[in-house]
């Protein structure tokens, strides 16, 4: 048992027999009563996202997950392949269960795949990834005392909003968590 005072994004737990994963964490302490806790929460066997809320003494069961690292293979219209580096043995993760994380899969790369005994749940992506802009508007000079953005298309069908400066062929680091145009790609 953990306390709910200890939910930090990535930590995993099980409540009413599922199993989620913190996305965000807020304390939230008002006047003279007793403090909540309000988390996001990603429920890693069905994909969905809400928020729960806890009283500051309450305490939930830590989820016995394990983590291995695997190399994403390909993925066809149902499910995603992942290929243990050790092993060579291939594991199918289904495309609902993988929601939007499926969108930043690129052939060859690592994750670590979630795992509860057996059953693989979710995938842990690196929280920036490298893409390049496919399309977007052209070039715009000026305007930099504020940040303003226009749309673009990235290789992998993503739309983000990018800085006005950046071209088509630039290449961007993308915030994984949040989908959100993180800063230029170094050379």
């Amino acid at each position: 048992m953990i306390s709910v005072t200890d939910l930090r994004p990535g930590t995993a737990f099980t409540d009413n027999g599922q199993i989620f994963r913190v996305l965000a964490y807020e304390h939230i302490k008002l006047g003279r009563g007793s403090a909540n806790i309000k988390v996001k929460v990603k429920n890693l066997r069905s994909g969905t996202v809400n928020e729960k809320s806890f009283i500051n003494g309450a305490r939930v069961d830590e989820a016995n997950l394990t983590r291995k690292k695997y190399q994403f293979l390909y993925k066809d219209n149902a499910n995603a392949y992942f290929m243990d580096e050790a092993s060579y043995e291939q594991v199918p993760v289904s495309l609902n269960m993988l929601r939007q994380d499926a969108l930043y899969l690129k052939e060859g790369m690592s994750v670590l795949l979630l795992f509860v005994g057996s059953e693989p749940l979710s995938i842990e992506l690196p929280p920036k990834m490298e893409f390049v802009i496919k399309e977007t508007g052209p070039n715009v000079k000026g305007n930099s005392a504020t940040n303003i953005f226009k749309d673009a298309v990235l290789e992998n069908g993503l739309s983000v909003r990018v800085p006005l400066f950046m071209n088509e062929g630039d290449r961007i680091l993308l915030d994984t968590r949040t989908g959100q145009y993180a800063e230029r790609a170094k050379s």
